[in-house]
């Protein structure tokens, strides 16, 4: 009997050590890049891979495709126009389409300036937010910041770690959540540089009635991306407002739904106003999404 308790408490100890180290691996590799992924500023920009992609003149990279489809564009208008003595059809004018040319086509050529702005405006909202908190709690308002506060109060990253009770269980679903986080905000960080990159290609759009409701779709979906960040700031907020000095087990439920907030705040922005998922388990259906 002595014999099987002992095995029964090595294999314990085992699976216990086990986990300890993936977690403690995981947390640490992991901390420190969340900030960097969610709050997306214009250095997202400053790639210079990134920059020869889209062009760093009228003559290469997606202005070069996009200039090349003006002219496209305006040949097809041009078509269209001379049908329509014939059909009778009602387009608009060549005035109109003139115009439209010239006024597009600046905002066009000038998409990389424009997005710059688009997203130190969104940065500037939350660093106003996250100055709020810093003005009332005296701490920077970022993940690494809450985490190292957490698990200096909770003691959630213990070197005690027991995966068969209620804490280890916590640790584990924290840290399951974490690495979730990380994937959700990895797929953001990524398809708002794709979103950047097709700004230029949904300038050109507004030019043609037809084709206008791609600038409609990209708009969406970027500023639901974009909002994200506000989102996740005021949850920020809210989570350091907690005082998990008293190291009970509410408070230790209380930062499992902050972390689950922030895995569903793309959720919240859908049903707002509505845009892409971020949502890395629903795997082809973000490409549905995108579509509608």
């Amino acid at each position: 009997m002595e014999n099987s308790i002992d095995i029964t408490t090595n294999i314990i100890n085992t699976i216990n050590t086990i986990f300890q180290r993936l977690f403690s691996s995981i947390d640490s590799s992991l901390y420190n890049i969340l900030d960097d992924l969610v709050f997306v500023n214009r250095n997202i920009l400053e790639d210079p891979y990134f920059s020869k992609l889209f062009g760093e003149s009228t003559e290469n990279g997606i202005l070069l495709i996009s200039n090349s489809l003006l002219i496209g564009f305006v040949i097809y208008f041009a078509a269209k126009y001379m049908l329509s003595n014939f059909t009778y059809n009602r387009i608009e004018t060549p005035t109109q389409f003139i115009f439209k040319c010239i006024i597009f086509g600046i905002c066009m050529n000038s998409s990389f300036f424009i997005m710059e702005k688009v997203l130190d405006l969104n940065s500037i909202i939350c660093d106003l937010i996250k100055s709020v908190g810093e003005g009332l709690f005296n701490k920077n308002i970022c993940f690494t910041e809450l985490i190292k506060e957490i698990n200096n109060n909770l003691s959630i990253n213990g070197e005690n770690l027991d995966i068969f009770t209620i804490e280890g269980i916590i640790t584990g679903t924290l840290t399951i959540s974490l690495l979730s986080l990380v994937f959700s905000y990895s797929l953001r960080y990524i398809l708002i540089k794709i979103f950047v990159l097709l700004s230029p290609v949904a300038f050109l759009t507004l030019t043609l009635e037809s084709t206008s409701n791609f600038f409609k779709i990209w708009r969406k979906n970027l500023f639901s991306l974009l909002f994200i960040q506000i989102i996740v700031s005021l949850i920020l907020l809210l989570l350091f407002s907690t005082d998990y000095s008293r190291g009970n087990l509410i408070n230790k439920f209380i930062y499992i739904g902050g972390i689950y907030a922030l895995i569903k705040a793309n959720n919240i922005v859908k049903e707002l106003l509505g845009g892409i998922s971020i949502n890395v388990q629903n795997g082809m259906s973000n490409l549905k999404n995108f579509i509608r």
